[in-house]
């Protein structure tokens, strides 16, 4: 891709077939282009609403020429992308937001080297390699704490806590399987937060208001958006994001989820992509996550961003559809935006899909759905 924009009428490839994918898609067909997806899986959530498939491995490099050759702009989806298929795209000029955010975020320990690169804080945390260095590192940092897989794992996956030295036999087992892992601090946090942002090639980011996350099972449950934070707090945030964002060299819409300890932050995780706590910008916003990542790749100017006040969203799993479902004669489900990932397996713990409720007292909903059940949290 040259520095020239891409207007309608162009095709962006993305790899990666999820929702994060089809929400993309249904951005850019609005905006009048058209949408090449690479995944394995024939008529994947993303394929459905795309005017073409390349079903193949993300490490297929013979399907990513493929993609290559059909695109004028690429993206991604999700962040473990195949690192050689990203250097290859970006080395054609296809790949804007580069192979460095890839790089970084899939890696827990560049990951943390990126935070404190940028001058941001971060729980205490060490890197290990040996059954050794993990006893040492657990012991410096002191209990409870957790070790995690420097690759791979999420919504709880790949990590062990620790609260006592009987908790290491199942972390050395998990270092001894991955070779490395990093063990952090455990934090008693006041909440989590995440801001999104999306971070033009010559530098200009536009941010989208400071959203507060509630979790279930290690899963996000729900979203609530203004975050009930200072302003001071929302503006350490978007501080941060902007210092990470020129460390790293963002380019597109990203993630960034922190918690807030009395008036201080941590940072906690990087994703460089749309988020699924970002999800309430499709209504709540003038412009949403997706169109501006669009907008960014693409080259083209980054939209205002517009909050309509107050916004609840919350995540369908699989085990969440029916009881929705059963309760649509009630007008709080009623009220809610749906939106479903036309994924063919309900799995329990699988993310079917959303729902958005739009309101200027978001946390007077959020309240109503704990009360209808609509909403569990963990304890």
């Amino acid at each position: 891709m040259q520095n020239n924009k891409l207007l309608f009428g162009s095709t962006i490839g993305i790899i990666g077939g999820g929702q994060l994918g089809r929400m993309m898609t249904t951005a850019a067909k609005h905006m009048g282009y058209s949408v090449v997806v690479l995944d394995p899986t024939p008529n994947c959530p993303t394929a459905q609403v795309a005017d073409d498939q390349i079903v193949a491995a993300y490490d297929d490099m013979e399907a990513v020429q493929k993609l290559a050759e059909q695109s004028d702009v690429i993206t991604y989806e999700f962040e473990n992308v195949d690192l050689e298929a990203a250097q290859y795209l970006e080395a054609r000029q296809l790949l804007p937001q580069g192979a460095n955010s890839l790089r970084v975020t899939q890696d827990r320990e560049l990951e943390k080297k990126a935070m404190v690169d940028s001058d941001q804080p971060v729980a205490p945390f060490a890197i290990v390699k040996s059954k050794s260095e993990l006893e040492e590192a657990a012991q410096e940092i002191g209990y409870p704490s957790v070790a995690k897989t420097c690759r791979g794992g999420y919504d709880g996956k790949g990590q062990v806590k620790l609260t006592s030295a009987d908790d290491l036999d199942p972390a050395v087992e998990m270092l001894e399987n991955a070779g490395r892992v990093i063990v952090e601090k455990w934090v008693p946090f006041d909440k989590e937060i995440s801001i999104i942002f999306t971070r033009t090639k010559d530098g200009n980011i536009s941010y989208f208001p400071v959203a507060e996350n509630k979790h279930r099972e290690h899963i996000l449950h729900a979203t609530i958006a203004p975050a009930k934070v200072s302003d001071g707090v929302a503006e350490k945030a978007k501080e941060a994001a902007k210092a990470i964002a020129e460390t790293i060299g963002v380019v597109g819409t990203f993630a960034i989820e922190m918690f807030v300890c009395g008036d201080e932050i941590l940072i906690n995780e990087l994703a460089p992509r749309p988020h699924n706590s970002g999800h309430y910008t499709i209504e709540a916003c003038s412009v949403s996550q997706f169109e501006q990542h669009i907008r960014a790749i693409c080259n083209i100017p980054l939209a205002p961003v517009y909050f309509h006040g107050g916004a609840v969203m919350v995540n369908l799993l699989g085990k969440d559809v029916e009881p929705y479902v059963e309760k649509m004669e009630d007008y709080r489900v009623v009220a809610g935006h749906l939106h479903m990932y036309g994924k063919k397996e309900n799995k329990p713990l699988r993310k079917m899909g959303h729902v958005t409720y739009i309101e200027n007292d978001p946390w007077r909903v959020y309240q109503d759905l704990v009360e209808k059940n609509l909403i569990q949290e963990d304890k």
